[in-house]
């Protein structure tokens, strides 16, 4: 941060922002303003160059087209890369936690390349689509509660060495490769597959960005009964027979 302003940007809403995801950008800006922080929000659509002063970088889920044209225009900008060597924290979400890992498969069906900023590559599931709630165990490093969210994606994400696995799912299927993984991250690049959106389900994740941003332990309390409730009641769903 500089000048006391919390910088926030939602990447391409124009093409990433299908399921929800936009709310991921309203829950950061909301406990940031809750905290007395000054925010500036700015939404980049896909014909607008990245900034790379950003604090906070947000990229949503999409279909197989608009995330093949998100892909090639992140590649051909490249700020969001530069921004990453800056310091800056991304936090994505299924189509974009695919571009943000080597390669994954396009609408073409071919091997489109990523942006590289996470350890990962995805190819297609042949199995089952991966519909549904999920709840899992975020990895204890980042010394959060339970993940919950919910996943609609036929990608199968495979983490190289270099990534760790944001979470280990109790029910659901995560990355889609049997190993009970689920996302990715690697310093302050997080990819995972869950909408809900996901920070409205899982405030704290959201507080652990506006803490890395500001390079602080903690923040100031805030009033989080609405998204316990919420929480509560998509936890007690998951955990009903089917």
């Amino acid at each position: 941060m500089s000048d006391n302003q919390l910088r926030l940007v939602w990447i391409y809403p124009d093409l990433l922002s299908t399921y929800g995801d936009q709310g991921n950008a309203l829950v950061v800006e909301r406990r940031a303003r809750q905290r007395g922080l000054d925010v500036a929000r700015l939404d980049v659509r896909s014909d607008q160059p990245i900034p790379t002063s950003g604090d906070i970088y947000l990229i949503g889920g999409g279909e197989d087209r608009p995330q093949r044209l998100a892909a090639e225009r992140l590649r051909r900008d490249g700020h969001l890369q530069r921004a990453v060597e800056n310091g800056a924290i991304v936090f994505s979400v299924c189509a974009g936690y695919q571009i943000l890992g080597h390669e994954f498969i396009n609408d073409l069906g071919q091997r489109e390349p990523g942006l590289g900023l996470l350890d990962v590559v995805s190819v297609r599931g042949e199995g089952e689509r991966c519909v549904g709630d999920v709840l899992g165990d975020i990895d204890p490093q980042l010394g959060l509660p339970q993940l919950t969210g919910f996943e609609n994606h036929q990608g199968v994400t495979h983490l190289g060495p270099t990534a760790r696995p944001f979470a280990r799912v109790q029910i659901g299927k995560g990355n889609g490769t049997g190993d009970g993984t689920e996302g990715a991250y690697n310093g302050t690049v997080f990819g995972t597959y869950m909408h809900g959106p996901v920070l409205a389900r899982n405030p704290l994740i959201a507080d652990l960005l506006l803490k890395l941003a500001l390079d602080v332990n903690a923040l100031p309390p805030t009033d989080d009964r609405w998204y316990e409730a919420l929480r509560n009641e998509r936890i007690s769903a998951a955990q009903q027979p089917a």
